[in-house]
């Protein structure tokens, strides 16, 4: 029997501020908050999916286009200091990419608000035709305020790398 999958709903990340994550993803990413919520302690029903005993957090979810971010901030476990130069090269999820269509202007105001990346877009991959149709795709990473990895793309339909 083949199971189906429909997508993939949404990814999720554990921060230590809740409003500084909402500030980048919300004020800086653009998405749209479509969720908040709360749970206290002694919650059995979430103890059990999330494996905690006497868990409690703040989270929000956040709309971008075709995927979902949900972000928590555990209150109880308080989670240990997570090390903000984390190697890509560790096991285990090393970032998500979100496709922009301006990635030097994205790029541009990320680092005004205070955000780093390994280098800046090279922008001289995509080139514009006589017709105004680009080609070439740009990418680079950059790390969010508590220094999780992120990458930036800008891809053009023709391109052999897939668009959204």
């Amino acid at each position: 029997m083949k199971h189906h999958i429909n997508g993939v709903h949404h990814v999720s990340v554990s921060v230590p501020d809740i409003d500084t994550a909402r500030r980048f993803y919300i004020e800086l990413l653009g998405a749209d908050e479509v969720f908040t919520g709360e749970w206290e302690p002694g919650n059995a029903w979430i103890d059990a999916i999330v494996g905690i005993e006497d868990s409690a957090a703040k989270s929000f979810m956040a709309r971008l286009k075709n995927i979902y971010v949900e972000v928590f901030e555990y209150v109880s476990p308080k989670s240990p200091p997570q090390d903000p130069a984390r190697p890509v090269s560790h096991n285990g999820y090393t970032h998500i990419a979100f496709q922009v269509d301006d990635i030097q202007a994205v790029h541009d105001r990320m680092v005004e608000a205070g955000l780093t990346f390994n280098t800046a877009p090279d922008m001289s991959v995509i080139t514009t035709d006589e017709n105004g149709n680009k080609t070439g795709a740009a990418a680079t990473y950059g790390r969010d305020f508590f220094g999780n990895l992120f990458e930036i793309m800008e891809i053009h339909p023709n391109e052999d790398i897939p668009a959204l």
